[in-house]
């Protein structure tokens, strides 16, 4: 049988999620260090990295290797978009700018399986270990396990919220901040009332609906701001912002030791 989906575990008893990124990095270590670090998801971002269907094999095979879930944000293309990554061993998908109820059914046309959907077939991949398995015992394990989630980051999603939150099928509304700010006229103001009157928006239509909602965090006090408003899904730390933090550091620290003062 194939493994619980340990994220979707934790949801399911109403335990919030931590998931961590490796951004900009394609690189299985990393996935793998983060997974023994003790998160719960690691977060590849496909849509914005220069990431190879290669590199997407490899990194969800490290966050495995660590007990950790992979979630891919695809790169909306052609229909194969959506599975590919589930192929090559994502247990959860997030697609960005879902618009509407339009987008959110074409969504899970492609996720998946008949008869919830008509997610292409193939058994060679990794997910279906590499035909080793039963074919309609993974469709099966994989339409009740594999985590579909939508971007809510636009003000039309906002606006029709109620009715993406409603479509069957869709499991998580992850609100994007950063692109929701500009959506909104106001770039990089992501604190702002209208930032936030968005997230209760879908806090609201995730609840009404039976779903589990999420968003992006940058601190301790911000994420219980998110947890303390019912999301369950938390993105916090990616490897850019820490390595930087860190270096930052070591030189303002280097900088502040005594030196001594310059001969005549």
């Amino acid at each position: 049988m194939h493994r619980v989906n340990k994220v979707l575990e934790k949801l399911r008893s109403g335990q919030p999620v931590l998931a961590g990124c490796p951004t900009p990095f394609a690189d299985a270590k990393l996935t793998e260090m983060i997974g023994l670090c003790g998160f719960d998801c690691v977060w590849i971002d496909w849509e914005h990295q220069d990431i190879t269907d290669h590199d997407i094999f490899h990194m969800c095979l490290g966050a495995r290797a660590a007990g950790c879930e992979p979630m891919v944000r695809i790169r909306r293309s052609d229909y194969w978009s959506y599975f590919r990554p589930l192929e090559m061993g994502a247990t959860a998908i997030l697609v960005p700018h879902v618009m509407n109820t339009d987008d959110a059914r074409w969504v899970v046309r492609n996720s998946r399986f008949a008869p919830a959907g008509l997610r292409g077939m193939d058994g060679a991949e990794a997910a279906c270990d590499y035909y080793m398995r039963d074919m309609r015992e993974y469709m099966q394990w994989a339409n009740e396990n594999i985590i579909v989630g939508v971007q809510i980051e636009d003000r039309e999603a906002v606006e029709s919220i109620d009715e993406i939150a409603a479509v069957e099928g869709i499991d998580l509304l992850f609100v994007g901040p950063g692109d929701l700010s500009q959506s909104y006229g106001i770039p990089t103001q992501m604190d702002s009332p209208l930032i936030r009157e968005a997230k209760e928006r879908v806090a609201a239509a995730a609840k009404a609906n039976d779903k589990w909602w999420g968003s992006t965090s940058d601190s301790a006090e911000a994420t219980q701001q998110l947890l303390d408003n019912g999301a369950l899904f938390i993105v916090w730390g990616a490897a850019v912002i820490l390595l930087a933090d860190g270096y930052r550091s070591i030189k303002a620290q280097f900088e502040a030791l005594h030196t001594p003062a310059d001969s005549d």
